[in-house]
């Protein structure tokens, strides 16, 4: 029995001891501890905080402005106090001109002395209209060409919508007679410009006639009141327009019947620009009738008779380009890019001839 038992002593001792052993009973020792701790805590135990002086505290500075976030300005209409204070820097020098849709006047900024136009739309137009005037300037101060009058800003102010646009000093090209080819390429060069950019945008002008193209000292010409042309004219009645506009508008405008109800605002503009230069080529308006006549005579002149044509004393080149913008089938007529690299254009600078072009949409008128 003995024996026996000095056996199993002697067995156990033979079994070699591991890290593991101790490392359970320090786990052991160490979950005691833990234990020990939080029972000693003390949940109503605070710390006390630190009195503050009022008097001391100061607001903390603003971040700096997000080069990225636009001034209260850019937006499109400026109205209440901010239109207030804009329009009370304004000082109207002399009334410029008034149409159907408004008059414009000359104005001073004074803090600047710069000079603008302020166009001030008579406001005995509906909600919905009003509406519409404001979308479309949204549009038209985006626009950015040297031929194209500048659109500083618009303000909805005591029911008027009043609309600051850059001045030209020397007026608009009503009246003007340019007999000279080379000079008179050199302004149409510009008109086409303008408005193959405006149209490139998707903007139909719609009121082309010399009292909407401007010059300045600097001999640089912009078209000028659109847009807002555009909108008043679709609350228009062709009948109840100015006389003046009429003058100068397509004949599937004025008669609906024609092109079969159809109208292209784009080829009208290209209509428009043809009565324009060939007037002020010839110095008068180039129908047989006054531009100053009454609805009925226009219609019948424009409508119902050939388009008119440069004299037989005028280049070949010129007598074309009148013929591209003055097609009675409104998809004959040019486009404004095609028509900036017709020769009449061109050849003040030394561009192509005659026989570089297409085909005429229509022949020419013999010289017998």
């Amino acid at each position: 029995m003995i024996d026996s038992l000095f056996k199993l002593f002697a067995l156990i001792r033979s079994i070699p001891r591991t890290n593991q052993t101790l490392s359970v009973i320090i786990h052991e020792e160490e979950d005691e501890e833990e234990e020990a701790m939080r029972r000693s805590k003390r949940p109503d135990l605070h710390l006390p905080l630190p009195n503050r002086d009022v008097a001391l505290a100061v607001p903390l500075p603003l971040p700096p402005p997000s080069s990225s976030s636009a001034p209260a300005s850019s937006s499109a209409i400026s109205t209440n106090i901010s239109a207030a204070k804009c329009l009370s820097e304004l000082e109207r020098v002399n009334r410029i001109g008034s149409g159907a849709g408004g008059t414009v006047y000359k104005v001073i900024h004074r803090p600047t002395s710069r000079l603008f136009a302020l166009k001030v739309i008579y406001g005995n137009h509906d909600d919905n209209v009003r509406r519409q005037i404001c979308r479309e300037i949204e549009i038209l101060r985006s626009v950015d060409h040297p031929n194209v009058v500048k659109c500083h800003d618009m303000f909805d102010h005591n029911g008027e919508v009043q609309v600051l646009l850059e001045f030209m000093d020397k007026g608009s090209l009503e009246g003007k007679h340019a007999p000279r080819e080379d000079e008179l390429a050199n302004l149409t060069r510009q008109i086409l410009s303008g408005l193959a950019y405006i149209h490139r945008r998707h903007i139909v002008h719609r009121d082309i006639k010399p009292s909407n193209l401007l010059i300045n000292s600097a001999d640089n010409v912009k078209i000028a009141d659109f847009g807002v042309s555009r909108i008043l004219a679709q609350t228009m009645d062709p009948c109840n327009s100015s006389v003046g506009t009429i003058a100068y508008m397509s004949p599937e405008r004025i008669n609906t019947d024609l092109n079969h109800g159809r109208y292209d605002g784009y080829a009208g503009d290209i209509w428009s620009l043809g009565v324009s230069v060939l007037e002020f080529y010839l110095g008068r308006f180039p129908f047989a009738v006054s531009r100053q006549g009454d609805w009925a005579s226009l219609m019948c002149a424009i409508c119902m008779t050939q388009p008119p044509e440069a004299p037989a004393t005028a280049s070949e080149e010129f007598r074309h380009f009148i013929s591209c913008c003055l097609q009675s089938d409104p998809p004959k007529r040019w486009s404004a890019q095609q028509l900036l690299q017709h020769p009449f254009i061109l050849k003040s600078s030394g561009g192509t001839n005659l026989r570089q072009m297409l085909p005429p949409p229509r022949p020419l008128p013999s010289s017998s």
